[in-house]
């Protein structure tokens, strides 16, 4: 085999090359060169110097900062050796660049500034303008504001070399440079222009990487903007063009920003996506700097999550990496962030260790943000070490660096420390200088769409207002908390069980107050909503499988005086605006004054619209208690003469609910009135409802019957024997307010429901018009249904219930005279039009009853179409005998924020002149309440029974059923009207 010697001293001399810059590399000053290299010309040298440039180059992009500096000093140490001045330009060039990575901008100051000084005297206009930028880019980053100002004229300068040489990437670059200054200075729209003159050159002239760039620094001024959307509309354009060249460390960074972004949106789930990605590319690349930033970022999301551990081993890991590599300012950065983990973790002291430890960082760095957020964690650990004016000394310095500053992009922790300063003065009892604080927190909140931040602070005005005695603020702060922690959680659904747990129970107490404000203000269907929402166990996507909306993504419903209030408040703030920006009319302008009346100052305009006429009106409103459907009991001598002779073996039970007791009374045809009290507070009574209603609704739920015991002791055990010695078999039910929430039929004796032994009918004092016992007519039905079929789309939140269909099929076989609708042949124009043609109206379909606003409770159509209560109640229903609505909820009766009992659509349908009227309490499972109507019409059609009888037996035959024997299935359905 042949041997090149010549390739071979070439081979050699390029190994002793490498070896001397490695041996330059580690530090040595001394040249030691061997003759084979002294024999290299100077440009094989060169070449070997701009190898060693390139890898400094690589090193600093991927955040091996010291690996950096020691090729960077290599090579300026090798280009002096060989006189390449050129060369060395570039290496100081370098050496600026990754001190300034290390936010040592004084160090990269002084090596742009040789570098600049080289240039100009050997007329290197190239390097000047690199120079000039790099200049630039050190004070732009400083955070100075007359720093800035010198930023730009040198990124100016920077510009007009580029263009005087034709350097089209240099003119890229001091684009990008203005645009970053810009943006820096607030000047969105400035900087937007230059970013995107930057982005149209690069693009032009094929540096994919620098347009680029461009794109992701446009995301990052709207980020500085709290514009999130349209920050994840350019992160996502920066990240497509770097994964499109293969440009790794682009995608981490872009990646990154996506993380940011959903995290300040409060979407948990995305937001770690987008980090761990970010995190994995990182540590593939080696950029230790952006690896320990996604780790810091996502401590961030798990500290939202209530993940305390996970947070204190990112941040650990984190701080390793910022050691290493020596840099200061994420180090002190992370020591602050393991003080806040030890906050949460209810560590205040070992917290202040750590901040203190951040402080002392951040004051050597300059770094402002750094020693913001520690003073703020300080406050913070002195709040839970109960020494309050020392957390309000820290949460105040803590507010003057932010905002004495002007420090761009950090709304979020300004309207954290305003918040906190609410909660101190709050723990001081100076209650008017906390809802200030407040409302200053809120404002800025909403203005950067911090979901969390809005959610925390809301939740602290109910925690205040419930404190002064004012129960229906306190819920409507409470209520808009819960909702947009409803919007979060519904946004984590993709997480760990574990995770989601950990997220509800940091925010679990905001519910349990609500909850108990709620049951305290009788507001029971409100209260169980709110403790429905406390299950970790996900309904599934029972839009199609279960009947009625979901409530975890609505939430909780909000009153109309409650709506009245935000709308109200809402107004303020937009007339507000709009007086600082001189745009009010006339009549806004007089809208204005009567809002705020004759104050002023911003502060107290909140305190004074909280107490204004029109808000003390909605508040009067919401407890104002009227009974106008409430039966009394002068009605009943009229019932006794007239409908229970009819009935002999019919009781009408009327219970009447007190602080302190309630009242049982019945009438039946034999014997005058009877009445018992039954001595339970109010408070306990809801209680119990609510344990009843949770073990209802939830059909696994293998505890229902202990809180049915409970209330059939409080409900009937009391005229047991005289029901047993009278032989009564149906009991005609009047609840009185929140009982109207429960069904009767679902009591246990402790050996069997109460549907096993008596058939129930609810009444309402419209029932009484229209008692009298009347056979029912030939059934001839009109049944329609909203089935959803492929293609149909969801209308008003409402997607198709499939098993409807089959359910209408039925009803259609069993009884030749039915006319079925469905999907858009279901309208609300062939139902009206129809309706009194037949003696049965079957809706199967979604009915929403809006909790205590009867003008937005309505019936759904196949075709999309409404019908709010107030329609229905002209529809003309005369000849109708029975009303069916098998959707679920839509028979749900609630408590008005006035006090006004709404008894849900079954009452509306009689009111129009059906007869009787079946409807739901809750969500009922599809194909659980097609079995108990194919069961119901299956008993109406032997043609001997009543609509309550009937309904009785359809529920006895589920109870018998081992697929439907829960009461979840069969006791949601009532009878309302004349069904006897």
């Amino acid at each position: 085999m042949g041997f090149d010697v010549n390739a071979k001293v070439l081979a050699m001399n390029k190994v002793v090359g490498i070896a001397m810059l490695t041996f330059l590399a580690c530090g040595q000053v001394q040249i030691v060169m061997s003759e084979s290299v002294q024999a290299q010309s100077v440009q094989d040298r060169k070449t070997e110097v701009d190898k060693l440039v390139e890898l400094g180059k690589q090193q600093n992009e991927n955040g091996q900062y010291q690996d950096a500096l020691k090729s960077y000093q290599s090579a300026l140490n090798l280009y002096r050796l060989i006189k390449n001045q050129k060369g060395e330009v570039t290496a100081l060039i370098g050496l600026g660049d990754v001190y300034e990575s290390l936010q040592q901008f004084q160090k990269a100051l002084e090596f742009f500034q040789q570098a600049l000084d080289i240039s100009k005297q050997i007329g290197d206009r190239l390097g000047e303008a690199k120079s000039l930028n790099g200049y630039g880019s050190a004070y732009a980053s400083h955070g100075n504001s007359q720093k800035t100002q010198k930023a730009i004229e040198f990124f100016q300068q920077s510009l007009a070399i580029s263009k005087q040489i034709g350097d089209r990437l240099g003119e890229v670059k001091a684009l990008n440079g203005l645009g970053f200054v810009y943006g820096n200075l607030g000047q969105f729209q400035k900087g937007i222009d230059y970013y995107q003159q930057s982005a149209t050159l690069a693009k032009l002239i094929g540096e994919r990487k620098y347009e680029a760039d461009a794109l992701f620094r446009i995301g990052l001024i709207f980020y500085l903007a709290k514009d999130y959307r349209k920050l994840i509309d350019y992160s996502q354009a920066s990240l497509e063009i770097y994964q499109q060249i293969n440009n790794r460390k682009g995608q981490a960074i872009s990646l990154f920003i996506l993380g940011e972004a959903y995290n300040s949106l409060g979407y948990y789930q995305k937001a770690l996506d987008y980090n761990q990605q970010s995190l994995t590319i990182s540590k593939q690349i080696g950029n230790g700097y952006y690896e320990a930033s996604s780790l810091r970022s996502m401590v961030g999301i798990y500290r939202n999550l209530g993940q305390y551990q996970k947070m204190i081993d990112f941040f650990q890991q984190s701080l390793v990496i910022y050691k290493k590599m020596g840099n200061r300012y994420g180090e002190g950065a992370t020591l602050g962030d393991i003080g806040a983990a030890y906050n949460v973790l209810k560590q205040p002291q070992k917290a202040i260790e750590y901040y203190q430890q951040s402080i002392v960082i951040a004051k050597q760095m300059k770094a402002l943000h750094t020693e913001g957020a520690a003073l703020n964690g300080l406050g913070s650990s002195y709040k839970d070490l109960g020494d309050y004016q020392k957390a309000l000394a820290y949460y105040q310095q803590g507010l003057n660096i932010f905002t004495q500053n002007n420090l761009l992009g950090d709304d979020y922790e300004i309207g954290d420390l305003l918040n906190n300063i609410g909660v101190v003065n709050n723990l001081l009892g100076q209650n008017q200088t906390a809802i200030v604080y407040y409302q200053q927190s809120l404002a800025l909140f909403k203005q950067i769409s911090s979901r969390k931040g809005e959610a925390d602070t809301l939740n602290n005005l109910g925690k205040l207002f419930a404190k002064l005695q004012q129960p229906e603020l306190a819920i409507l702060f409470y209520k808009q908390s819960v909702n947009l922690r409803e919007s979060i959680r519904k946004d984590i659904r993709g997480l760990s069980k574990e995770e989601q747990k950990s997220y509800l129970s940091t925010v679990e107490e905001t519910y349990r107050n609500l909850a108990d404000l709620l049951l305290k203000q009788d507001r029971i269907l409100e209260a169980q909503q709110v403790l429905d929402l406390l299950k970790v166990q996900e309904l599934g996507d029972y839009l199609r499988t279960v009947r009625g909306n979901s409530q975890t993504s609505q939430g909780i419903d909000l009153q109309r005086p409650e709506q009245n209030i935000i709308a109200l408040a809402t107004e303020l703030t937009n007339l507000q605006q709009k007086d600082r920006e001189n745009k009010l009319s006339e009549t806004e302008q007089q809208r204005l004054a009567q809002l705020v009346q004759t104050e002023r100052d911003q502060n107290k305009q909140f305190n004074s619209f909280l107490n204004s006429p029109e808000i003390k009106k909605l508040i009067t409103e919401l407890r104002r208690v009227e009974d106008q459907q409430n039966l009394n009991l002068t009605s009943y001598r009229k019932l006794q003469k007239d409908v229970l002779i009819q009935i002999p073996n019919a009781v009408l039970l009327y219970p009447l609910i007190l602080d302190d007791r309630i009242e049982l009374i019945i009438i039946n045809a034999k014997t005058p009135p009877l009445r018992r009290t039954v001595k339970i507070k109010r408070e306990q009574l809801n209680q119990e409802i609510v344990d009843f209603l949770k073990g209802l609704r939830d059909a696994g739920s293998e505890d229902v019957k202990e809180p049915a015991q409970t209330l059939y002791k409080l409900l009937i055990q009391p005229f047991e024997s005289e029901l047993q010695e009278l032989k009564i078999d149906t009991i005609i039910y009047a609840p009185d307010g929140q009982l109207r929430y429960i069904p009767l039929s679902a009591l246990h004796d402790g050996k069997q429901w109460l549907v096993e032994r008596y058939r129930v009918n609810n009444i309402t004092a419209e029932s009484l018009t229209s008692f009298a016992p009347k056979p029912l007519a030939k059934p001839h039905i009109f049944a329609g249904a909203f089935g959803g079929k492929a293609g149909v789309k969801s209308y008003a939140g409402f997607t198709g219930l499939p098993a409807t269909l089959t359910e209408v099929q039925k009803i259609a076989s069993l009884f030749p005279n039915t006319t079925t609708f469905t999907e858009a042949a279901f309208s609300k124009q062939i139902t009206e039009t129809k309706a009194n043609s037949h003696t049965i109206l079957h809706l199967a379909t979604h009915g929403k009853l809006s909790v205590g606003t009867p003008e937005d409770s309505f019936i759904l159509f196949g075709n999309g179409d409404k019908a709010t209560i107030r329609e229905i109640q002209d529809w003309s229903l005369s000849n109708v005998d029975l009303v069916i609505l098998s959707a679920c909820q839509s028979g749900i009766g609630s408590k008005l924020g006035t006090g006004v009992e709404i008894l849900g659509l079954g009452y509306q349908m009689q009111a129009a002149g059906a007869r009787v009227a079946i409807a739901s309490l809750w969500l009922v499972n599809d194909v659980g309440t097609q079995a108990l109507m194919t069961a119901f019409y299956s008993e109406l059609q032997k043609g001997d029974v009543t609509v309550t009888e009937a309904l009785r037996r359809a529920q006895i035959s589920l109870i018998k059923s081992p697929q439907f024997n829960h009461p979840n299935y069969w006791s949601a359905f009532f009878a309302i009207g004349n069904g006897l």
